[in-house]
């Protein structure tokens, strides 16, 4: 199990790591930290996470800001908000934005490890938004991708390429970046196996004649972009 800690005081975020794979914990967890919002948010996305502890006050994105943004992209990873703020407006702000539970600081260690076995139980009941961008629609829910009338299925690596590509519109993301994203850390995935994906999205997307292309450039990576 991979826990996110997005939380900008190093010194609790590697208590909070310690705790989630120590005696307490899980000894099968394993826990990151991103240190700021920017870089909470792309980690998420990355999909490869089990649940999310979220601080509210971040530097370039606060986690509020965070949570409402990948709601709205229909990432459904359970989250745990933890904050020194305690006002009752901050909480029903939270929780209305899709966060699981709400944790005020100071918090005790027995709660807070109860707290995320208690998101961690919970099934999902979101249902991933559509995405779209030139003539093509993601659903996620159906694995498919549409263009006009026409239709493909895609398999689940081709899913997670794609709505990557489409989440990032006008940003190339390098192979490294997929390769991270898609099949994780602890992946062992040659840069092959990105380019392999890459070739079989381009040619469902000739069979549905669309006018959106994956586009490479060398030794940067690649994105989508639209013919006019």
């Amino acid at each position: 199990m991979r826990i996110l800690i997005v939380e900008d005081e190093h010194a609790l975020a590697e208590t909070l790591a310690d705790l989630i794979s120590g005696p307490g914990g899980d000894r099968s967890s394993n826990a990151d930290i991103a240190e700021n919002g920017l870089d909470g948010l792309e980690l998420i996305r990355s999909g490869i996470y089990d649940a999310v502890i979220l601080d509210v006050m971040l530097p370039g994105m606060n986690g509020f800001d965070i949570l409402k943004q990948i709601r709205k992209e229909g990432i459904s990873t359970p989250v745990l908000m933890l904050t020194a703020r305690s006002e009752l407006t901050d909480r029903v702000k939270g929780l209305d934005w899709g966060a699981d539970y709400y944790l005020t600081k100071p918090f005790e260690n027995e709660e807070l490890l109860a707290c995320l076995r208690s998101i961690l139980r919970r099934p999902s009941t979101m249902v991933p938004e559509n995405l779209q961008f030139g003539d093509l629609t993601l659903t996620p829910s159906a694995s498919k991708l549409t263009c006009g009338e026409r239709e493909v299925l895609l398999s689940a690596k081709e899913l997670e390429m794609m709505r990557l590509l489409m989440q990032n519109i006008g940003q190339y993301l390098s192979k490294e970046t997929l390769i991270l994203k898609i099949w994780g850390y602890d992946g062992d995935v040659s840069s092959n196996s990105a380019e392999a994906y890459i070739s079989f999205l381009r040619r469902k997307l000739k069979l549905l004649r669309s006018t959106v292309q994956i586009c490479s450039a060398r030794s940067i990576g690649y994105r989508l972009e639209q013919n006019q």
